[in-house]
């Protein structure tokens, strides 16, 4: 089975990549913008022809999207997360249509919901920023191709390796740094009081496997998360200890952002259960414990300065 994905080096892509190739049976292909991927590609760029081009030479069983971008301006955020999309769809209409697509999507694009609830896939959706919208427009742009196309709409990923774009890979950067100073300091944190459905990106990575080995046509979306809201500052506390640090942990309450907009996030994972035989098997203290024995340790320049990055306070609540 020749299985690309596209978008393999970066943090959920780089999991999935690493789970799909120890696979028996899988030829895995790499798609992105790096000198090593096996094919060059861009889909925020590239017109659908010139990527059914690309298509049509990789010959792929299947296609996993991660690419995604979770900062920047709105414009980078459209054109990443709503045109890539719809253009790969295109693409693959021309070039390889009977592909399995598995596209990964964001509870960002859910917005707000009651306190205690849990969010099924028929729930409306109503994103409250840039990114959670043009999430949203790349997730219609795949429910609405022709295409045997999932779309996988993931929660907030926890891990090792997560980038400083998010919550946890931020805080653990800061706690390194701290750590290597002194574990008697401080760090400064955001509004840690809104609660998140933590999915740990392994979890992720064997939902995808699992989408890709399922025979016949799938729902076409489905909610892969823990299907437990915890306060952020659990996630926090449960860093902090992680690292040992001793040190205060300095919370300012927010006034306006996604933690005041949308308070409560939970996810319902019935579906998954039911439709690929996947739970999670990661709590949110394995997430965090991983997190910080791969990317936590302090690291220092010879003679024990500091590395040289820039101090981070760890915005709130949303670790995406």
């Amino acid at each position: 089975m020749r299985i690309l994905v596209l978008g393999s080096t970066g943090y959920l892509g780089g999991h999935i990549a690493e789970r799909l190739h120890a696979l028996p049976g899988v030829r895995l292909l790499r798609g992105g913008r790096a000198p090593s991927d096996d094919l060059r590609v861009d889909l925020a760029a590239m017109t659908p022809a010139a990527l059914a081009e690309q298509l049509t030479r990789a010959e792929p069983d299947a296609v996993v999207n991660c690419v995604g971008a979770v900062g920047g301006s709105a414009l980078t955020l459209a054109e990443v997360n709503s045109r890539g999309p719809a253009a790969l769809c295109e693409a693959l209409r021309a070039a390889a249509p009977a592909a399995r697509l598995v596209h990964l999507g964001s509870a960002a694009e859910y917005g707000p919901t009651g306190i205690g609830e849990r969010t099924a896939e028929d729930s409306s959706a109503r994103p409250v920023a840039p990114y959670g919208a043009t999430k949203l427009a790349g997730t219609l742009a795949v429910l609405g191709a022709e295409l045997d196309a999932l779309v996988l709409r993931v929660t907030n990923p926890v891990g090792p390796g997560a980038p400083r774009a998010g919550l946890p890979g931020r805080l653990t950067a800061e706690l390194g740094r701290a750590v290597s100073r002194t574990p008697h300091g401080g760090v400064q944190v955001g509004d840690l009081s809104a609660y998140r459905d933590f999915v740990d990106v392994r979890d992720v990575a064997h939902a995808v496997a699992l989408a890709l080995a399922r025979p016949g046509r799938l729902p076409r979306l489905l909610n892969i998360g823990s299907g437990r809201a915890v306060p952020v500052r659990d996630l926090v506390h449960g860093l902090v200890d992680a690292a040992g640090f001793t040190g205060r942990v300095e919370e300012s309450l927010g006034k306006v952002g996604r933690s005041v907009a949308v308070p409560w996030q939970c996810a319902d994972i019935g579906a998954a259960e039911r439709e690929l035989g996947w739970t999670p098997t990661h709590s949110l203290r394995d997430s965090v414990t991983e997190l910080w024995a791969v990317d936590g340790a302090p690291r220092t320049r010879p003679g024990g300065a500091d590395d040289g990055s820039p101090r981070l306070a760890p915005a709130a609540g949303d670790p995406r």
